[in-house]
């Protein structure tokens, strides 16, 4: 039978998201794992967030903070990667809060952990033991460089973090003035791209389980997943045994970054004959559109350094970023504008397509942060749940799947262990 035989070709709007009913036990901090967990969150699971007492995610200490009136304060790393999920604190080396938390296991579909290599399993409360609580659970750790038995390597229990894991992977190796120290990129990719990788992953194991009904543990290696993103530079080494660096020879292969009067922008694919002999048409140069040098040659990096690029901006330096993007976009060429945060925040693109989510900050106020950018189009809303306070939930969540009593919740809070 063909698709098309078995659903309508039109599908209802108003689908229910893809993870309603998976429950899942966030016990993450910082970026890579909660990144893992928003994506879940946003797809329409209950997203448990397990924090240590009194200090929580190490996220919520992180500065850029937003303050209210009173002083009170809120992180907004935090609030970026932590909405439409709750909060429980619990401190698990409590014998009665870890069986607590082993009674939310009994109750979930899914536990991340992105404590380190070991850190759950010196607890008592590695995928061994809590498959036997669980059997269908679903296990992801994140960690620096893999954490399961028969996958180890000489850097297994080194930790890691975005630098340290941007720099293994290669990517500051490829990132930078040719003639400077490699650099990173100028955001924290060493966690978010794990932790789409781990999300990727769950759905996945997710899937296996409703056919087998059996869980698994999910060994995401941070260092693993950077190396998967540098496949055109792998490609290129093992094709001909050259080392890809920073030289100017690749940026002008990549595109050409030229100054506008408000910033720059950047001319990439392909560079037809055609195409370069109507830029300098459209620019007003027509000596240059009758020189083979200028015309897509065999012309190394240097030459687009000290020729090509300094003929444009005597054109482009007039004229802002949008007005050359639009004109250089009707001949042809890919154009790429190099936007600040500030524009991006008020992009009229984004905007357009509602990238944007606006939720509380827990202070009174609202807090903007990228949506999900997962488009199913059939199925209703993601939601927009504010980014939860610490320990907002512990009543709520441990006195029904936890399994603890009021009273119990009370002592636990009172000896500091909630």
């Amino acid at each position: 039978m063909t698709a098309s035989a078995q659903f309508p070709l039109s599908l209802p709007t108003g689908l229910p998201l893809p993870l309603e009913g998976i429950r899942v036990l966030d016990a993450t901090h910082i970026v890579a794992g909660p990144f893992c967990s928003l994506i879940l969150a946003d797809m329409g699971a209950e997203v448990i967030k397990i924090e240590r007492p009194r200090t929580g995610d190490i996220a919520r200490g992180r500065h850029p903070f937003i303050t209210d009136d009173e002083g009170n304060r809120m992180s907004s790393r935090f609030l970026g990667v932590n909405r439409n999920k709750k909060s429980v604190s619990i401190d698990l080396r409590n014998p009665r809060c870890k069986q607590a938390f082993e009674s939310l296991v009994a109750a979930s579909d899914v536990l991340v952990d992105n404590w380190g290599a070991g850190a759950f399993r010196r607890l008592g409360l590695g995928y061994d033991r809590l498959s036997e609580v669980n059997p269908g659970l679903i296990y992801a750790s994140i960690t620096g460089y893999g954490d399961s038995e028969g996958l180890t390597g000489p850097y297994s229990n080194w930790p890691a973090n975005n630098m340290a894991i941007q720099a293994m992977a290669g990517w500051m190796e490829l990132t930078g003035d040719p003639d400077g120290p490699p650099q990173s990129v100028g955001d924290n990719i060493g966690d978010s791209i794990p932790g789409l990788w781990a999300a990727l992953s769950i759905v996945l194991a997710l899937e296996t389980r409703r056919k087998t009904g059996r869980g698994q543990h999910i060994d995401v290696a941070m260092y693993e997943c950077m190396v998967s993103h540098i496949e055109s530079n792998m490609n290129h080494y093992h094709a001909i045994g050259e080392v890809p660096g920073r030289s100017h020879d690749r940026m002008a292969t990549a595109g050409v970054t030229f100054r506008a009067k408000d910033g720059y922008v950047v001319l990439a694919g392909a560079r037809t004959e055609e195409r370069l002999r109507s830029l300098w048409q459209t620019i007003g140069r027509d000596d240059l559109a009758q020189d083979p040098c200028f015309l897509g040659g065999e012309q190394g990096g240097e030459f687009f350094v000290t020729e090509f690029i300094p003929a444009i901006e005597q054109w482009s330096v007039n004229l802002s970023k949008l007005e050359i993007a639009e004109k250089l976009v009707a001949l042809g060429f890919s154009m790429g504008m190099a936007q600040t945060m500030e524009e991006l925040a008020h992009c009229p693109h984004l905007e357009g397509r509602r990238m944007y989510v606006d939720t509380g900050d827990t202070l009174g106020g609202t807090f903007r942060s990228p949506r999900t950018p997962v488009r199913l189009t059939g199925c209703v809303e993601t939601p927009a749940e504010t980014p939860p306070t610490l320990g907002q939930h512990n009543r709520e969540v441990l006195c029904s799947i936890g399994g603890l009593t009021p009273k119990e919740v009370e002592a636990l809070e009172a000896e500091g262990a909630l």
